[in-house]
C-alpha cells in the first residue's frame, strides 16, 4: 500500500492535470459508464478528452468495453464529466487504484456522481434489458475501499453507510423514468470480485441476502465517494440472468452485446437526470 501523504499528492497531481485540462469548463457532475456504455459517451456535445494514461496516477483500464478516456462536454444543457471506463480490483489493481479517479474527481470538484454499471439479474422478476435503481448494496465481499491510513482531508474515519445512495437523486430518477415512459427496477446491487461469474451455488447464496443483481465494480467507488462527501446515483443496466437462474453460460461478450442495445435506453434516462440535477449541487 502506498504511503498515505505520497498517495494524497498523486491525488492533488491528478486533480490538477484534470483541472487545467478542463479550463474555463468545470463540471460538478459526473459519470462512470459501466461495460458496454461507452456509446453514452457520443451524446456528449463540445467534447474534450484526455486518455488515463495522460493522467497522472490512473492506472490503466485492461476490460474489453472500457475506453480509458475522461471526457468533458455537455449533455442536457449541463457540463459533465464522463469516465469512459473504469478500473476493476480484477484486473490486478490494488483498492487504492481503483478509487483513485474518485478522490481525484471530487478533488477537482465533482459535487455529484452518477454511477452505471452491467449486472447480472439474480431478481428473476428482472428481465435482459431492464434498468434498476440502486436503493443499497451488499459490499460484505469486497476489499475495504477505505482501508489504510484515513484521508482525513476527504472525509472520517469511520463514515455512515446508510444512505450511501442519495434519496434525492433516487427521487429524481424515478420521476425521469416515469417522464421518459422507461420502467425503472429497483433492488440492492451485490459486489462480488470476479473476474470469474458467480456460480449458481453463489447466486442462490445472494438471492437470500435480499440482493437483486450482482456485479463486479460500483461498491468501491460509491463507498469512497460518500467518505468524499459526493451525493450518489447508482443505476444498473441488467445486460444477463444470473447463474443459474436460466440452464445457460455466461460470457462477457453477452454482457457487451447488451449493454450496447442498452446503451440507448440508458442514455436517454441520463440526459433527463442530468438535465434535471442541481447546477451546483455544493
Amino acid at each position: 500500500m502506498m504511503d498515505s501523504l505520497r498517495y494524497e499528492a498523486q491525488i492533488d497531481e491528478a486533480a490538477g492535470a484534470i483541472l487545467a485540462h478542463w479550463g474555463d469548463r468545470k463540471p460538478r457532475i459526473g459519470l462512470i459508464l459501466g461495460s458496454g456504455l461507452g456509446p453514452v459517451a457520443d451524446r456528449l456535445e463540445d467534447v474534450s478528452a484526455i486518455s488515463y494514461d495522460a493522467l497522472p496516477g490512473f492506472p490503466r483500464t485492461t476490460v474489453p468495453g472500457h475506453e480509458g478516456r475522461l471526457l468533458t462536454g455537455r449533455i442536457a444543457g449541463r457540463q459533465i464529466a464522463v469516465m469512459q471506463g473504469r478500473f476493476h480490483y480484477y484486473e490486478g489493481h490494488t483498492m487504492q487504484d481503483v478509487v483513485f479517479p474518485i478522490r481525484a474527481l471530487r478533488r477537482a470538484g465533482i459535487g455529484d456522481l452518477i454511477l452505471t454499471n452491467a449486472a447480472g439479474g439474480v431478481n428473476r422478476a428482472f428481465q435482459p434489458g431492464d434498468l434498476m435503481l440502486i436503493t443499497d448494496h451488499i459490499g460484505l465481499f469486497c476489499e475495504p475501499a477505505l482501508r489504510g491510513p484515513n484521508l482525513d482531508s476527504f472525509g472520517p474515519r469511520f463514515p455512515d453507510q446508510s444512505r450511501v445512495y442519495d434519496p434525492d437523486l433516487a427521487d429524481l430518477a424515478r420521476s425521469c423514468a416515469d417522464q421518459i415512459d422507461r420502467p425503472l427496477r429497483e433492488g440492492v446491487y451485490v459486489y462480488c470480485k470476479g473476474p470469474q461469474f458467480e456460480t449458481p451455488a453463489e447466486i442462490r447464496m445472494i438471492a437470500a441476502l435480499g440482493g437483486d443483481a450482482v456485479g463486479m465494480s460500483t461498491v468501491p467507488e460509491a463507498v469512497t465517494a460518500v467518505h468524499s462527501g459526493m451525493r450518489v446515483l447508482g443505476i444498473s443496466c441488467i445486460t444477463n440472468a444470473a447463474a443459474g437462474i436460466l440452464n445457460m453460460p455466461l460470457s462477457h461478450e453477452e454482457v457487451l452485446e447488451a449493454g450496447r442495445f442498452l446503451s440507448g435506453r440508458a442514455v436517454r434516462l441520463v440526459e433527463a437526470i442530468v438535465g434535471r440535477m442541481p447546477a451546483d449541487p455544493g
